[in-house]
């Protein structure tokens, strides 16, 4: 009896560590307005990331990691549905919000027993109805009110858009010292020399916290994702958290000790880089707390940008060479920095050239999880999971991109680009094509003499646009919202 009592106690546990490691931990980091280049392990050698240099060679980088828009909203809504934000109509920054009827991977984690955390820039909605907030917030903007907490997330400190990436809630009144509004200032500790920014954090209860606002924006984020985590690891609930840091989106402000880091530098730069550092400082912080929570090994830490740097090349962002940058489809716009550190699952310093996307968050965190979907609405990602493990090099399945009069559709190969033409060509398309195995920073464009290849992924391209065009209209949604499916009663 005793030698089967030990039997079933060894079973029992075994069975009990191998649902756990079914279940792992979640969290989604991503940065706002990123480049590829901006980064130390993408080969910046002069904005400092210690952390995020340490975290890449801990798991998994990712050479060829796409944002699904050059444009913030539109990537965010692909992160939480692993479809086109074009299917739901967040066609671009400030337009549309996230619909009731789409299913979000925060409802479906919360029906299988996670805890859920927003923390950071939402920007798929109005958080209020009542005061002006940010961009669209209040009154004005109640059709789009659409907050974290009604797409899943039990927990939230959340704004609509971005803030400084310093004492977020405050803009000088004047720029005696040098700087502007739209683009960086020195901080100001002077409170008679300040003035409300206009954008307001938010909780899961729809009120404004006041408390704990001063100092690196990153900080005051990293403040309250932390202790979500920890309690959530008290509680012995596997945990999904959403950090989405608003660094470095414009306006970029950075305290002393990190300017000085910069020293010599334009006071632009120290601001832009500085904020940077401050940024990784605060995932160093979380890798660390992950750690000594003793949950790193089963957690899954994703890391990515929403698209690539703002401004001109002249601009301290940095696309690690490739064209375009920030509202553009050519790689600049789209390619950011992606990583996965996942201690249980990913070998240290492994890299891959396998073509991933935001669109492959949700497809690859169901699959671990054994989880479908509750309908057979189109979604755009894939399963990475063999990818991650190296049994898989080539993408099979294309990756489609809109935004404004461009769309584009990248193979593992070749990436066409299609652009509308001005009235004055009866609105056809022009079509550039490049092969991006040979020629990564698209200077040479081989349409002409590809007519075929041109003439196969402009099909598949087209589509694929309808298919967008089918979901944008509703056609994806039954009767009943399977939100509340997902949700349960």
């Amino acid at each position: 009896m005793r030698i089967l009592f030990i039997c079933l106690m060894v079973c029992s546990s075994v069975t009990a560590s191998a649902e756990k490691i079914q279940t792992p931990n979640i969290i989604l980091i991503m940065c706002d307005d990123l480049g590829w280049g901006d980064v130390g392990f993408n080969g910046n050698q002069t904005i400092k990331t210690p952390n995020l240099d340490e975290m890449a060679d801990s798991g998994m980088k990712f050479n060829r990691f796409y944002a699904a828009a050059p444009v913030c909203s539109p990537t965010r809504g692909s992160v939480i549905t692993g479809r086109h934000p074009f299917r739901y109509g967040i066609y671009f920054a400030n337009t549309g919000h996230m619909k009731p009827e789409e299913l979000t991977l925060a409802e479906l984690l919360l029906k299988r027993g996670y805890r859920t955390g927003h923390f950071g820039k939402w920007h798929l909605g109005t958080l209020t109805k009542k005061l002006p907030d940010a961009n669209r917030g209040g009154p004005k903007g109640i059709k789009h009110f659409s907050p974290p907490q009604e797409n899943g997330f039990e927990v939230c400190f959340s704004t609509e858009s971005k803030v400084p990436t310093w004492d977020p809630m405050w803009v000088p009144k004047d720029f005696t010292n040098g700087g502007s509004r739209r683009l960086w200032w020195d901080p100001e500790n002077r409170t008679e020399k300040l003035q409300h920014y206009g954008t307001r954090y938010w909780d899961q209860k729809g009120k404004e916290v006041t408390g704990n606002l001063r100092g690196g924006n990153s900080r005051v984020i990293m403040d309250r994702a932390i202790p979500f985590i920890q309690s959530s690891v008290k509680s012995d609930k596997p945990f999904f958290s959403v950090i989405w840091f608003h660094t470095p989106h414009l306006p970029v402000v950075a305290g002393p000790q990190y300017t000085a880091l910069y020293k010599g530098e334009s006071k632009y730069k120290q601001h832009y880089y500085g904020c940077i550092t401050a940024m990784d400082e605060q995932i160093g912080r979380l890798r660390k707390a992950l750690k000594e929570s003793g949950s790193a090994e089963n957690t899954m830490l994703w890391f990515c940008s929403d698209n690539g740097p703002e401004g001109n090349e002249t601009s301290p962002g940095k696309t690690g060479g490739f064209r375009g940058r920030k509202r553009s489809l050519y790689e600049g716009g789209v390619r950011v920095p992606g990583l996965l550190e996942w201690p249980s699952k990913v070998k240290p310093k492994t890299s891959t050239d396998f073509p991933a996307s935001t669109v492959d968050y949700l497809p690859t965190i169901l699959a671990t999880l054994n989880v479908k979907m509750p309908d057979d609405r189109p979604t755009d990602g894939i399963d990475l999971s063999s990818a991650i493990e190296g049994k898989t090099k080539i993408r099979q399945n294309a990756l489609g991109f809109q935004s404004g009069s461009m769309s584009s559709f990248v193979t593992h190969r070749y990436k066409l680009i299609s652009k509308k033409e001005k009235k004055s060509d009866k609105g056809k398309d022009h079509y550039e094509l490049y092969d991006l195995l040979k020629d990564t920073h698209e200077k040479n464009n081989i349409a002409p003499k590809n007519k075929n290849t041109v003439k196969e992924l402009s099909i598949r391209l087209d589509d694929w646009i309808r298919s967008c065009s089918r979901s944008d209209k509703g056609k994806d949604y039954n009767n009943k919202s399977q939100k509340t499916q997902a949700n349960g009663p």
